[in-house]
């Protein structure tokens, strides 16, 4: 039988009973739009992650002290001690991958400007921490190496402090900020970067000189933490190799000995929630072909309805000469078609919903061409499969009995 031919027949026979077909496609429209949605917004989500780490700063190393134990009790960072002025000078010597690098001294205070106060912290690192975080000023200046050498009480706000503290529309470059009992004069504002992938906001700080945290806030001399930028993000892990013999040479520490530090990448945390979000696409977009397996189960069971209604018009068209084969392709091409128009509109569907998806979490739009491609593969498969028995009943029907037929 002509192709052409057959799908007219096919189409004819479907319009025949056009609320049947389309309630029949339902199952397909949800399943095929459920997948490509699920696969598109996870791709999504992850990409998402990754814009928000090159943010932060894709070639960022940090460096910090291990977990401190006494008395088999788990006392954290905050009592290690075991990155100092020392090794911050090893590094800058002895690196060759390592761009820039800032200690980090963290305390927390109250900052107060006039009745206004808002409860934060500030943060105490040299001038490049700004390239190696990706922030930049928008107004005034960043404090310089000669401050640091001064422990010179100036900062740098967010724009989240500006917020809270200036209400009135004054302009914070010149004004005085109490931090705690000490005043800082601010000579920097940055500008905005929003939430990080952790929910934080990255506008909520303040920096100031590492010296100036260390000796007027916190009366000490070493640094929670070592920021550092590799050369390039290809020689991310080449940077913390390299970061992480020095250490242990400034530390003394004997080959087969646990390092008294941690180091990490911003490859290693893109690999972490790459991971964790490639799983979840994939367990969703599983839940979600569910319902294409029960689309493809209400093909078949429409078939069968199908084949004993037309029972009559099979004998008939055996009677006059068509072959069992023209009998079996007929059914499946109504199965086929049913399947793929089903398909098309599950695909539309599907990318309108993780597009709404997308706008509504604020995610980059990414349209998964693999999954198109194959979701439309699904539909051709689940015609085939799941009319070809009932097209193999249809097929196999004697003639006479099928004329008999009331």
């Amino acid at each position: 039988m002509n192709i052409l031919n057959l799908i007219k027949i096919a189409i004819k026979a479907l319009l025949r009973n056009k609320s049947r077909a389309i309630l029949t496609m339902l199952g397909i429209v949800i399943g095929i739009a459920s997948v490509i949605a699920m696969v598109s917004l996870g791709q999504s989500s992850t990409l998402s992650v990754k814009n928000q780490l090159s943010s932060m700063g894709s070639n960022m190393i940090m460096i910090m002290p291990s977990n401190q134990m006494r008395g088999g009790v788990n006392l954290g960072f905050a009592s290690a001690k075991s990155l100092n002025e020392r090794d911050l000078k090893s590094i800058r010597a002895n690196a060759r991958y390592v761009a820039a690098i800032t200690p980090m001294v963290n305390s927390s205070a109250q900052l107060v400007f006039g009745s206004n106060n808002h409860p934060g912290s500030i943060q105490g690192v040299d001038a490049c921490y700004l390239d190696i975080r990706k922030y930049e000023l928008e107004s005034g200046i960043m404090f310089d190496e000669n401050d640091v050498k001064k422990f010179a009480k100036v900062c740098v706000i967010g724009k989240t402090v500006a917020k809270e503290l200036f209400t009135n529309g004054e302009n914070p470059i010149g004004q005085t900020v109490r931090f705690g009992t000490i005043p800082m004069k601010v000579i920097g504002i940055l500008k905005s970067k929003g939430q990080n992938q952790m929910g934080q906001d990255q506008d909520d700080v303040v920096l100031a000189p590492y010296t100036t945290i260390q000796k007027r806030f916190m009366a000490i001399t070493h640094y929670n933490m070592l920021f550092a930028s590799a050369l390039s993000e290809e020689q991310s892990e080449m940077a913390a190799t390299e970061i992480t013999y020095i250490l242990r040479s400034t530390h003394g520490i004997a080959n087969g000995s646990d390092d008294d530090f941690e180091i990490r990448t911003q490859e290693e945390l893109l690999t972490t929630m790459s991971s964790i979000t490639g799983m979840l696409t994939i367990l969703l977009a599983a839940i979600a072909a569910i319902s294409l397996v029960v689309g493809g189960i209400g093909i078949m069971n429409i078939m069968y309805v199908t084949v004993t209604e037309r029972t009559k018009e099979i004998g008939l068209r055996m009677s006059i000469g068509a072959q069992n084969r023209d009998i079996m392709m007929q059914f499946l091409a109504e199965s086929v078609i049913l399947s793929l128009i089903g398909g098309v509109i599950g695909i539309i569907f599907g990318l309108l919903l993780s597009y709404a998806g997308c706008t509504l979490l604020k995610w980059p739009y990414v349209v998964s061409q693999t999954a198109i491609a194959l979701s439309f593969l699904v539909c051709a498969a689940t015609g085939i499969f799941f009319g070809w028995y009932p097209a193999k009943k249809a097929a196999n029907l004697d003639p006479i009995n099928a004329l008999r037929y009331e």
